[in-house]
């Protein structure tokens, strides 16, 4: 069995993050303007999350960055809510409990940086993506919170932490 680590990102893994990024996004059909494949910040991931409040984590397999996920100030939104943000994972490292072990690494994050709920954004017909948010405890909330400017993403989840 693949074993995973979990580790901050690099400057150096930009390119390969923003790569996963628009791969899976174009996989899964997600349109492009609307959504995390139109952030300017996808080609600038380890600077983006540099901020306060902030943090990205890459997931390796044998050496191999093959996915990703970040938690950071919900934006436009006035409160302790931050967002769990370009969660991506390539096929190969799905279906192996990565996800959840990524979730609750950001999790612990949040709550370590002072957030009080965690926020989340996808496409409706990203069902595994939902079930996988569903165990980790977040729940389905009526509309959107803040701005993220991802309006083609219309399920929007939430968690208490």
């Amino acid at each position: 069995m693949k074993t995973a680590k979990f580790r901050p990102i690099r400057k150096s893994d930009n390119a390969v993050v923003a790569k996963i990024i628009r791969s899976v996004l174009e996989d899964f059909g997600v349109p492009k303007i609307g959504t995390a494949y139109a952030d300017k910040s996808l080609d600038s991931m380890f600077e983006t999350y540099e901020a306060s409040k902030a943090t990205y984590f890459v997931v390796e397999i044998d050496g191999r960055v093959v996915g990703g996920a970040g938690i950071a100030q919900l934006e436009n939104y006035d409160g302790s809510v931050c967002e769990l943000q370009k969660m991506y994972f390539l096929p190969e490292a799905r279906g192996m409990g990565i996800g959840t072990s990524m979730i609750s690494l950001c999790l612990k994050k949040a709550k370590e940086l002072g957030y009080e709920r965690c926020y989340l954004e996808t496409m409706p017909y990203m069902i595994a993506a939902q079930k996988l948010y569903e165990r980790s405890g977040f729940n389905y909330i009526d509309g959107p919170m803040g701005d993220t400017g991802h309006f083609a993403c219309k399920t929007h989840m939430l968690k208490t932490l």
